[in-house]
C-alpha cells in the first residue's frame, strides 16, 4: 500500500518536505576508503567460506608480490585483473578463496636489507645482541659492497625479519586503501613457518616418489653473493614448449658440453603446444 504524502514526510523529513536540497559544489571524498574498509572487514564481505562445497569454490592463486619496500602503478594494474575476476565470481554466487601473500624470501630480501641498513652477512662472525646497524632508513645504494658492515648470520636474519614486517605493513595498508577484495585472514609469507612446512613436506613427497635427485647442469652464478641463482629454471625434459628463460641461461645451455639436466617434473602431454611459464609447469605437476 502506498503511503500518503503526510506519512512519507513524517517518516523521512520530520513532517516537513524540503523545497530544495543544497548540493555542495565539490564532493568530499576524505575518509571514504578507511570507512568502507572497516565496514567490509566487520561484515566479512570478502571472507572465504570454508563450509562451501568444492563445486561452489573459486580459488585464486596469485604469485605473491616481492616485498621490495615500494609499490608502483604496475602492481595496481596487475592485481586489478585478478580482483575483477574475484568480484565477478562472487556475483555468480561462488565462495572465493583469495588470499594475499608476501614474497619475502631469498636474494631480493637480502639485497634490500644490505641497501637499507648498510650491512652484509658474514657467517664467520659471532652474534652481537646489542648490534645497531650503521644506517636505518637510508637507501644505502651509495655504499659499496666492501664498505658495508659485516655482521653475523643471526644478526642479518633478524634485520631481514624486521624490515620485511615493516614493508609488509606498508604493502597491506596500500592494498586495503585501494579496496582490493582480498580475504586478509588468509595472510601468509613465503618465509613464514607455514610456507616452510609445506615446502619441506612437498620435497619429502617428491623424494619418496623418486622425483628428487642430484645432477650436474649449467646454472646461473651470482657474482655478489657467490652462490647459484635460483631465479631461473631449466626446460623440463621432452617438453615441446620452452619455459621462459633469460638470454644468459639460453647461451649457457647451448655452449655447455654437458648433457641437459632432466627435470623432476613430469613431461607435458603431447597435446600441449602452448608456451608455459615456470609457475605453470610447477602447478601442473601437483596431484
Amino acid at each position: 500500500m502506498t503511503k500518503s504524502t503526510d506519512e512519507f514526510k513524517a517518516a523521512n523529513f520530520g513532517g516537513e518536505l524540503r523545497e530544495r536540497v543544497e548540493v555542495p559544489g565539490k564532493a568530499s571524498l576524505e575518509g571514504l576508503e578507511n570507512r568502507w574498509g572497516r565496514r567490509w572487514q566487520e561484515d566479512g564481505t570478502y571472507a572465504f567460506d570454508r563450509t562451501a562445497t568444492r563445486e561452489n569454490v573459486y580459488s585464486i592463486d596469485t604469485p605473491p608480490p616481492t616485498v621490495s619496500g615500494s609499490l608502483h602503478v604496475g602492481h595496481v594494474f596487475s592485481y586489478t585483473h585478478t580482483d575483477t575476476m574475484a568480484r565477478y565470481q562472487r556475483m555468480r554466487g561462488k565462495s572465493v578463496f583469495y588470499p594475499m601473500g608476501w614474497d619475502d624470501n631469498g636474494l631480493p630480501t637480502e639485497r634490500r636489507v644490505q641497501n637499507y641498513y648498510g650491512v652484509r652477512c658474514d657467517p664467520s662472525l659471532p652474534y652481537d645482541p646489542d648490534f645497531v646497524p650503521p644506517h636505518d632508513g637510508g637507501d644505502g645504494k651509495s655504499i659499496k659492497y666492501a664498505d658495508q658492515a659485516p655482521i653475523s648470520r643471526r644478526n642479518f636474519i633478524e634485520l631481514c625479519w624486521k624490515l620485511t614486517e615493516e614493508d609488509e605493513a606498508q604493502f597491506e595498508a596500500l592494498w586495503r586503501y585501494l579496496g582490493l577484495s582480498v580475504d586478509w585472514s588468509q595472510h601468509y609469507q613465503t618465509i613464514g613457518a607455514k610456507a616452510q612446512k609445506i615446502a619441506q613436506a612437498g620435497f619429502l613427497r617428491n623424494l619418496e616418489r623418486g622425483e628428487a635427485y642430484q645432477a650436474q647442469a649449467p646454472g646461473l652464478w651470482d657474482v655478489t653473493f657467490k652462490r647459484p641463482s635460483p631465479r631461473r629454471s631449466w626446460r623440463p625434459a621432452n617438453t615441446p614448449a620452452p619455459i621462459t628463460r633469460s638470454r644468459s641461461t639460453a647461451r649457457a645451455a647451448t655452449s655447455s658440453s654437458k648433457p641437459r639436466a632432466r627435470s623432476c617434473f613430469p613431461p607435458a602431454s603431447p597435446s600441449s603446444r602452448t608456451p608455459t611459464t615456470n609457475a605453470t609447469a610447477i602447478s601442473s605437476a601437483q596431484p
